[in-house]
């Protein structure tokens, strides 16, 4: 569930619009759609290739992400004891987990469909909801809903929430531990090292 989670994530954020003036569902609806497409045509993402892979997720994911809100909610009450440089680097380093992950899970995608719901919102809302069913031939449908908040430079997401759990709040409990057994630098190192992992060779289907 997580890998398809990311692969359909990446499909949602892989072109860049301008957000400031388009309505959060019809952006997540617009780009689902386009990118789906590109996808499918392809091959080599298809195919796994890292390299492409990696160059499409750094290009066209991050800015819609608010990496910022993400590491502070996943940190919980632990933000507040990093200081400002070890913040700015435990965002860096959240966010480069977050892409090796996308680019691990984008070629799993295999024909789902996506239902998108009604956006429930008053007018003027700068904190919403998105909510999305994928559907897949042969097992149950999957919610991805997405927390969204708009900025000066469109909306950009801080959550998500698959089948019910949060994506923030999961890397939360991980984050905590590795706090608890070896404070704040503990949990840099520990990213660090994730992040610095050898990755497959480029065109390999990742595992």
């Amino acid at each position: 569930m997580m890998r398809l989670f990311f692969a359909l994530c990446l499909s949602f954020f892989a072109t860049a619009v301008s957000a400031q003036d388009v309505a959060p569902d019809a952006l997540v609806k617009r780009i689902s759609n386009e990118v789906i497409e590109i996808i499918k045509r392809d091959k080599d993402i298809q195919a796994g290739n890292q390299k492409k892979i990696n160059e499409l997720v750094d290009a066209k994911v991050l800015p819609h992400f608010n990496f910022n809100r993400m590491t502070a909610l996943a940190m919980g009450r632990n933000w507040s004891k990093a200081n400002a440089d070890q913040q700015k680097t435990l965002t860096g380093e959240f966010r480069t987990l977050l892409v090796r992950s996308y680019s691990g899970a984008l070629s799993t995608y295999k024909n789902e469909v996506i239902e998108f719901k009604p956006l429930r919102a008053a007018a003027g809302d700068s904190d919403v909801t998105v909510r999305t069913q994928v559907i897949r031939p042969g097992t149950e449908p999957v919610s991805i809903d997405y927390s969204m908040e708009k900025s000066p430079a469109g909306w950009k997401v801080y959550d998500v929430v698959v089948g019910g759990v949060s994506l923030v709040s999961n890397y939360r409990e991980t984050f905590n531990a590795e706090i608890r057994d070896g404070g704040v630098d503990g949990l840099i190192k520990s990213l660090s090292s994730k992040n610095r992992s050898v990755e497959p060779p480029a065109g390999s289907k990742p595992k």
